[in-house]
Order: structure tokens, then C-alpha cells, then sequence
């Protein structure tokens, strides 16, 4: 296996990594057109504007919308198609490595082995088809929305610029210590299912029911983390829309812009919502992944003979 996580994504596939990027490209780059449709619709509606004009630009929106969404379902299968591929290699690799040590120490080779196959491969391998797309087209979404907000009204930009200092900073603090805990998870279910192999051993249940209650504990804690950092986040998303009434209200009295570029902030802030989610998630993934691969690959000390894709 290779060192580094990076390492296995790229040896799963560098031609299917560029596929990807270049669909996550696409994608953000048609994501932006439907907000400007909206303004001009919401313009023309409260400026007098013909119905036929009106209908045109409704008609230019759902096929922009459609668009975008056949984009997206086309990336999210050839996603998790190449997730599922690692996946099995994972698993096919760990095998492998267990035929060639059954003779050292089976009941450790035996129980580690179930864990990794049956529990650990799935979001490794899972994290492949996400690990470069993924942040390309977030963070696209975030740029292109960001940019075309500035070029409406930058003062008000700052409303939504803002709601993401605070999350930039706890975001990396808090995943630091979701990550303590779950290497504890692994290594706590690596025990409990190496003495499930192991029947005859004198430990017995006692200390089964003691590993279960660790790990009730740490998910536990790994759920407070997870939940807070949510409840964090979602308090700042409503303070920026709280900004942007604020703030766009005091221009649309005072004549400084139209009601349409409001209804495009406020269409623009829940647009980067989900992109902002889906980067801070995957920004998780990468730093569990991380752990988890590490120690896949040293429990992994024979390299297997499969080919990449």
C-alpha cells in the first residue's frame, strides 16, 4: 500500500481524478448563471417588463437549473463508482496480506482483518471518488458566488464574507479533536473484534462490555463535537442573512440598489450554504481519512498484487 493517503488516490486512478475535476468545473461555472436569471426575472417583474420577456427568462432558468442538476447526478455516480473500486481493492489488499500471515499470530491477523474488511475499507475507499473533486467544486462555488456578489453591492458582501471568519477558525480546532477520538474507535473495535475471533480467551466478557462502553463514550463525544460545530455554524449562516435584511434594506430605502439584488444575495447566501457544508465536511473527511488509512496500512505490511485502475 501506498505511504500516504494521497498516494492511494492517486493510484486508484489519475485519469478518472481528471474526469472528475473537469465535470466539478462545469458545474460551477453553469451554477452561477441562474442567480443572475433570478435578479433580472425579480427586476423585470417590479420595473415593468414585458410577460413574454418574463416567460423567456424562466424558461432560460429551468433549463440552466436542469442542466446543472444532470451535471451534478452524472458526478455523483461517477463519484461513487470509484469509490465503491477502492473500496474493493481495500479489501481484496487486506485479504491478501492475512493469507500471507496465517501463520503468525492468527487470532491478531484474524481479528484485524474482520474489522478493516468489514468496517474500515467502505469510507477510505468511499473518500477516493470525493478526495480532488470535491474541493474543486466547493471551493469554485464559493469563488464565482462570492465574486459575482462583490460585483453587485461589495458593501454588502461583507455580510456574507463574515459568516465565515469564525467558522474558518473553530472548524480545524474542533476536527483535531474528533480525530483523537476516533483512532481511540478504531483501535478500541480492532480489540473487541480481535478477542470475538479468539473465543478461548480468559478475559472473557468483562472486558468486552468494558471496550463496548468506550466506545459509547467516545462516539459520544465525537457526536457532542460534531453537533456543536454544526449548531456553531448554522448560527453564523443566520446572522449573515440577518445582515443582508439589515443592511439591504437600509439601500433599497435609501435608493442605493433595485429589490432584485437583495433576492440575489439572499438566493446567493443559500447557494454557498451547501458548497460551504460540503467543503467543511469534506475538510473532516480528509483529516478522518487520514487516520484511518494510516492505520489500515500499518496493519497492511505485504504490498497486494492487484493492478490500479
Amino acid at each position: 500500500m501506498p505511504h500516504k493517503l494521497v498516494g492511494f488516490i492517486v493510484k486508484m486512478g489519475r485519469r478518472h481524478q481528471a474526469a472528475l475535476v473537469g465535470l466539478s468545473v462545469l458545474l460551477f461555472a453553469v451554477g452561477i448563471l441562474p442567480l443572475e436569471v433570478q435578479r433580472r426575472i425579480v427586476n423585470g417583474a417590479t420595473q415593468g417588463s414585458s410577460l413574454n420577456a418574463i416567460f423567456g427568462l424562466v424558461a432560460v432558468y429551468l433549463a440552466l437549473v436542469m442542466s446543472e442538476g444532470g451535471i451534478k447526478l452524472a458526478l455523483n455516480i461517477y463519484r461513487g463508482w470509484i469509490g465503491e473500486v477502492a473500496v474493493r481493492w481495500l479489501r481484496i489488499a487486506v485479504l491478501e496480506v492475512g493469507k500471507q500471515h496465517i501463520g503468525e499470530a492468527p487470532t491478531l491477523a484474524e481479528g484485524v482483518e474482520m474489522s478493516i474488511v468489514l468496517a474500515e475499507a467502505e469510507p477510505v475507499g468511499a473518500f477516493v471518488g470525493t478526495s480532488i473533486s470535491e474541493p474543486i467544486l466547493q471551493a469554485g462555488i464559493l469563488l464565482t458566488v462570492g465574486s459575482y456578489m462583490i460585483y453587485l453591492q461589495p458593501f454588502l458582501a461583507l455580510a456574507v464574507i463574515a459568516v465565515f471568519v469564525p467558522q474558518a477558525v473553530l472548524v480545524p480546532i474542533l476536527q483535531g479533536l474528533i480525530n483523537q477520538r476516533v483512532k481511540t474507535k478504531i483501535t478500541v473495535m480492532r480489540h473487541l473484534s480481535e478477542e470475538m475471533v479468539d473465543h478461548g480467551s480468559p478475559k472473557g466478557l468483562r472486558h468486552q462490555a468494558a471496550r463496548v462502553q468506550r466506545l459509547f463514550s467516545t462516539n459520544m463525544s465525537i457526536y457532542r463535537l460534531k453537533y456543536s460545530l454544526n449548531f456553531l455554524i448554522n448560527l453564523m449562516f443566520q446572522l449573515g442573512y440577518a445582515g443582508i435584511f439589515a443592511l439591504g434594506g437600509y439601500y433599497v430605502i435609501t435608493g442605493r440598489i433595485e429589490i432584485g439584488t437583495v433576492v440575489a444575495f439572499i438566493a446567493g447566501l443559500n447557494k454557498v450554504a451547501d458548497p460551504w457544508g460540503a467543503l467543511v465536511d469534506w475538510y473532516r473527511d480528509l483529516k478522518t481519512t487520514q487516520v484511518k488509512y494510516e492505520l489500515i496500512r500499518d496493519a497492511s505490511s505485504v504490498g497486494p498484487s492487484q493492478q490500479p485502475l
